[in-house]
């Protein structure tokens, strides 16, 4: 059974169970003199509102935390579609002026998580190898802003003999060896956060009797179209990469009639059709 990637401890939480309406009391939250209330519809639907007066709604909602930022009490609250591999985005309530207003930060499958300070909150994206992104900023004040992009880096200056398989639990971890990600920039090219989006969504890897480390993903939400492959022999010093195409055959980074037979049958037993 896949088990996603970063998002392994949500697939619990975020895996919708039956919607049984109306028999849940909504939950509630003092705040600012009124009240939060999160409260599951007939649909499904959770809705969040305050005193009566709806902020969001979405299938996945967790009331995260109240905590102050620039002298505003504000309350943060996980919104999002849910399901498999897919982190929330972050539902904002705060004071403004007279009124209790909202922001929302975040986008589907790409939300990053707030780290909070006293004057700002700072919304850190989660990167894919090969893979940047905004780092967002929120304040009563500025309301959302940006601080910078930030970029996949590797540990630096650590290479093949650095490189220890046996505890690997998602194979997108072992790009955090420089010596793995340097040969998959250089196998994939601009195809890199294409390929290890397909990984996304997988299992702990399996070892073939070569001692060759292997494992097979989907893209979240996209199972079945664009699954990738990706193999390590660490003997060898070689990475073999894979990915569904709307055709018969897989691309292959190297082609795959250089892959030794084990690989290849490894890769076609995972994601050929």
């Amino acid at each position: 059974m896949r088990i996603p990637f970063l998002f392994a401890v949500l697939v619990s939480v975020l895996g919708s169970a039956p919607a049984l309406a109306q028999t849940a009391e909504p939950e509630k939250h003092p705040f600012e003199g009124g009240t939060i209330t999160i409260t599951e519809t007939d649909t499904g639907e959770k809705e969040i509102a305050f005193d009566g007066r709806l902020l969001a709604s979405n299938y996945y909602v967790s009331y995260d935390q109240e905590t102050e930022v620039g002298g505003s009490k504000v309350a943060l609250i996980s919104v999002g579609d849910g399901g498999n591999a897919c982190g929330p985005g972050t539902l904002i309530v705060w004071k403004n002026g007279d009124e209790v207003d909202s922001d929302y930060i975040g986008e589907d499958c790409g939300a990053p998580s707030p780290a909070v300070t006293a004057d700002k909150i700072y919304f850190v994206p989660y990167l894919l190898p090969g893979a940047s992104g905004d780092v967002v900023t929120w304040s009563p004040t500025e309301r959302i802003g940006l601080a910078g992009l930030l970029t996949f880096k590797p540990q630096a200056d650590t290479g093949w003999s650095d490189l220890d398989l046996s505890g690997v639990e998602h194979i997108l971890d072992t790009f955090r060896n420089e010596a793995v990600y340097s040969a998959a920039e250089k196998l994939l090219g601009g195809d890199l956060e294409t390929v290890v989006t397909g990984l996304v969504v997988g299992g702990a890897p399996e070892t073939l009797k070569s001692d060759v480390l292997w494992s097979e993903g989907c893209v979240p939400h996209a199972c079945g179209g664009s699954d990738s492959f990706m193999a390590i022999d660490p003997k060898a010093k070689t990475l073999y990469f894979a990915q569904q195409t709307d055709g018969k055959t897989p691309n292959s980074w190297p082609p795959a009639a250089k892959w030794p037979k084990d690989i290849l049958d490894a890769m076609k037993g995972a994601i050929g059709r």
